[in-house]
């Protein structure tokens, strides 16, 4: 990392520090000092804040510290009484006051490298860049000292996404699949490398009260050299406006002759109020974290979104979102009453979100999988593939919404295409299971059992992975394999029968007379 503030730079990847265009030779703690200072500027640094972070807690008497803050301020240059740059705030510390820009130094890729000796880098394939221009949006740092707002800042990463995804020429790597590298220090060539990108883009957000400040830089990376950067600072209330400043200047950097309407077609908002917009961007980290609980509680805050903004499309289709992961999972209390409820929300994401690809993907999806409306469901996906065609979850979506139909091959296709925009995504076991069952459609059982094994070794809880393993090994005549496989899934969830097993849903007979069979074949009472 490197900071730049006033006619310094302080460079932490060759631990350097230069004042104009000179080299500013700096003891080590000095050097430590000053960065720590830097990196921790919004709040007061105490005497045991320095002493842990620059002497290991070794007990440093007052003089000698007051020496480093002097022999510090001197090598920036901020000296006399002015304390321009490094301030001593009476009986509490000191801070470091002056405007600080920051940006990505060589050493960022020497402290990914060395992370490798330890094992903890990615093991991710190397991907070709696709023939048109890449891009991968990183999760953004968090820079507001509470975790409790990284919520925020990954809600904006999300918007961004969305926003540049809906540029037909652009090639833009999911969420699911960025995300992998929150928290991790990374090589941005690796990175380019193993997400098979060209661009990457990457900053900060800072919410303070009510004020936000959102910093970004765009990387080539294939050559690490950085193309832009820019800092946009204003009222939270004005979050949308920051936000559509950032998208359209990315997208100038990558195509600066982009005709106008593209750009404003890119930085559409999802909803102008900011409060139905926060619960929404709760709902959807509760919602990420799959569980029963949690999805319980996503649907609950989709619900307050709703409440502070009736017409806000996207919380109606999370909302009814909710219901399909709950019926998915067999976690469903009255399935009558929550079917109903789903369908409904599902109608009004759709009637609510023509031009709105998240609404009309998930409510889509919903009215087929709640409510059977197959047809009206499968206008609505395509619609949502239209107006958004890098949006991964909407074809993996599609892709199961294929298998409902009976239309395995369209299903494949469909889904390998979601893996191709999203190659490293937490929740590819949901694709691998889709494709598992679409060769099972397709009577290819051997296959079938391949793709839904790898889904189960991604999320070995995949109930309708394990499912498809047990009725596919059964058809294929490996009658050991199957009642094995169904009885370690009866274990798990020792109510569940054939006639009604909630995973699929079929609209073709047959497909469902041939899953059924699968399922007695392999042990599942009726």
């Amino acid at each position: 990392m490197r900071f730049l503030f006033a006619d310094c730079v302080l460079d932490t990847g060759r631990r350097e520090l230069a004042r104009g265009s000179q080299p500013v030779g700096v003891q080590p703690q000095v050097f430590d000092l000053l960065v720590y200072l830097v990196a921790n500027r919004e709040r007061v640094v105490s005497k045991d804040d320095l002493l842990s972070a620059v002497w290991a807690g070794r007990i440093v008497s007052e003089s000698t510290l007051i020496s480093q803050i002097s022999a510090a301020r001197k090598a920036i240059g901020d000296n006399g009484e002015a304390q321009k740059l490094i301030r001593t705030i009476a009986r509490k510390g000191f801070r470091f006051v002056g405007a600080v820009s920051e940006e990505q130094s060589a050493g960022r890729a020497a402290t990914a490298a060395g992370q490798l000796g330890r094992g903890e880098a990615l093991t991710a394939p190397t991907l070709a860049p696709a023939v048109k221009p890449s891009l991968a949006v990183l999760p953004f740092e968090n820079l507001s000292g509470d975790p409790d707002q990284d919520y925020f800042a990954d809600g904006m990463v999300e918007d961004i996404i969305t926003a540049l995804s809906r540029l037909r020429w652009l090639f833009v790597i999911a969420r699911n699949s960025s995300f992998i590298y929150k928290g991790r220090a990374v090589d941005v060539k690796q990175v380019g490398r193993e997400l098979g990108v060209r661009y990457l883009l990457e900053g900060s957000v800072r919410k303070l009260t009510n004020r936000v400040r959102i910093s970004g830089q765009l990387i080539d990376a294939t050559t690490g050299a950085h193309l832009w950067a820019e800092r946009f600072e204003g009222s939270a209330d004005d979050i949308f406006e920051l936000q559509d400043q950032m998208t359209a200047s990315v997208v100038g950097a990558i195509a600066p002759k982009l005709e106008q309407a593209e750009s404003e077609r890119a930085t559409r908002k999802p909803t102008e109020n900011l409060d139905a917009y926060d619960y929404y961007l709760r709902g959807m980290l509760d919602l990420n974290r799959r569980s029963r609980e949690a999805t319980s509680s996503a649907l609950h805050l989709f619900s307050k979104a709703i409440e502070r903004d009736g017409d806000f499309a996207s919380a109606y289709g999370m909302a009814a979102w909710c219901h399909v992961w709950r019926k998915y999972n067999g976690w469903m209390s009255d399935r009558v009453q929550e079917n109903s409820e789903g369908a409904r929300l599902a109608r009004r994401a759709v009637e609510l979100g023509r031009d709105d690809a998240v609404a009309l993907g998930r409510g889509g999806y919903a009215l087929g999988f709640l409510a059977g409306e197959f047809d009206s469901g499968l206008v609505f996906l395509e619609r949502a593939l239209r107006l958004n065609p890098n949006l991964a979850t909407t074809w993996v979506l599609s892709g199961l919404f294929r298998n409902f139909l009976g239309e395995p091959e369209l299903a494949i296709e469909h889904l390998a295409h979601a893996m191709r925009l999203s190659p490293l995504d937490p929740t590819s076991y949901h694709m691998q299971a889709g494709t598992g069952f679409a060769h099972f459609l397709a009577g290819r059982f051997d296959e079938a059992c391949k793709w839904a094994e790898r889904a189960l070794r991604e999320e070995p809880g995949c109930t309708p992975a394990a499912a498809v393993t047990a009725a596919a090994h059964a058809l294929a005549g490996r009658l050991q394999e199957a009642q094995r496989e169904m009885a370690h899934l009866r274990q798990v969830y020792p109510a569940l029968r054939v006639t009604t097993f909630t995973g699929f849903t079929f609209r073709r007979p047959e497909h469902l007379a041939l899953w059924r069979d699968g399922l007695r074949k392999a042990g599942l009472p009726e």
